[in-house]
């Protein structure tokens, strides 16, 4: 049975006292919010990211690993593609190439990957396919299940963190068939706005080695009270009365999330510290230590504490939380994980995710970077293994002409390692 908090034991004056804390609140005084340019650079650095991984996906579904470019055009919306799809398609030229299908009269313009970026997913099947990655990936879902009561949320609200979890596009039947004793479907027990019943994931039966935060792993290894590392950003002032406060409420009891403490006043500051703590081991789970807001706010309305609960413990500790206004999109980073604009630790997926970043960019890299650059695009053929040189920058390349399409002609181009 998930165990409920109790205030340590203690003298029935110290418990007065840890009651009267309990119920104090944030004092009256406003919290900036200030730029990070570093952070702000480690989200903007994954624009189109999602998307393209979607699509990508979405191609290599298809037994001949290609798409009729018509297909895909009416899925915009599904794979969040910022731009039409051919359009987005063109700005990736590295990692899409759009064609004709050979020996085919009046064949429509296909799309497949290149050989670069195909062989970056191959990379990525390896380390998804390692047993010690699955059993990693297994347990970080298990642990957000285990944030819930009832050890379940809907597949819909799991979806939302697909992407930052880093689970494989077909995990209902992958996790579910390697961990039967992990996981199960389930029916939620109500319906969504169209009348349908909504199906969930749940955690078989509760376990109590996973219900450890990191946090709380910090503390013990330390061997130190648990605080909180606040991360302010170079030149900020919390100000005199709010240092106060936050020094305070560092030294409440700890309150594992994977507790229950809803019995606790919601205005107080040992509620809002239980709050900060389930926003904090939700972004310890993610392999990007980031998420948007709003997948927050959804899964803050499911566990039961209201979007003002979140937003409040959001804006109280920027040393903490920081959220981005980039990439159409707010989106709140755990300052912790990051080293300037550089995760601290890089999961290996993210190294994986890297590389796709890399190819995204490389063509425009290369642009600004060589004197050919600003005239790339205007040539159909160069021949392999040109060298180019500009501030110690060499690479080795080839270009080669695309079907020209509608008018829309394009390049490929292949790094030669």
């Amino acid at each position: 049975m998930r165990p409920l908090f109790r205030f340590p034991a203690t003298t029935a004056h110290h418990h007065h006292h840890h009651l009267r804390r309990q119920i104090r609140t944030f004092i009256n005084a406003r919290i900036k919010w200030v730029r990070d340019p570093y952070l702000d650079t480690a989200v903007e650095r994954e624009k189109n990211l999602k998307p393209l991984l979607s699509l990508k996906t979405l191609i290599l579904s298809d037994p001949t690993k290609t798409l009729p470019l018509s297909a895909v055009s009416p899925l915009k919306p599904h794979l969040n593609l910022p731009t039409a799809a051919d359009k987005f398609i063109q700005n990736h030229p590295l990692i899409f190439k759009i064609f004709l299908p050979p020996n085919k009269s009046n064949s429509l313009p296909h799309v497949k990957l290149t050989p670069k970026a195909l062989s970056l997913h191959y990379e990525e099947m390896l380390i998804l396919s390692l047993s010690r990655y699955r059993k990693d990936v297994a347990e970080r879902l298990a642990k957000l299940l285990m944030l819930a009561r009832s050890r379940k949320l809907p597949l819909f609200l799991i979806d939302m963190f697909k992407h930052d979890l880093g689970l494989p596009h077909d995990y209902l039947l992958t996790l579910l068939l390697e961990f039967p004793d992990y996981f199960q479907i389930c029916d939620m027990g109500f319906r969504d706005a169209s009348g349908e019943a909504v199906f969930g994931l749940e955690l078989v039966s509760w376990r109590d080695e996973f219900a450890v935060s990191v946090m709380e792993k910090k503390g013990r290894e330390e061997g130190v009270q648990i605080r909180y590392s606040m991360n302010l950003p170079s030149g900020y002032d919390l100000g005199k009365r709010v240092a106060e406060w936050m020094e305070e409420w560092q030294n409440l009891p700890y309150i594992s999330p994977y507790e229950n403490a809803f019995h606790l006043s919601p205005n107080g500051d040992q509620a809002e510290k239980w709050a900060v703590g389930v926003i904090h081991e939700l972004l310890t789970l993610l392999v990007s230590k980031k998420t948007e807001r709003d997948n927050i706010f959804c899964l803050g309305d499911f566990l039961g504490f209201g979007r003002l609960r979140i937003k409040k413990a959001l804006v109280h500790f920027p040393g903490l939380f920081y959220v981005s206004n980039k990439i159409r999109t707010q989106t709140v980073v755990l300052r912790e994980g990051y080293v300037k604009n550089l995760l601290s630790e890089n999961h290996p997926l993210m190294v994986m995710r890297n590389r796709y970043i890399r190819l995204m960019n490389l063509l425009k890299e290369m642009k600004s970077r060589t004197p050919l650059g600003n005239h790339l695009t205007e040539l159909p053929v160069i021949r392999k293994g040109m060298l180019l040189t500009q501030s110690s920058f060499y690479i080795d390349y080839e270009i080669s002409n695309i079907s020209c399409v509608g008018g829309v002609g394009g390049f490929s181009l292949h790094l030669i390692r």
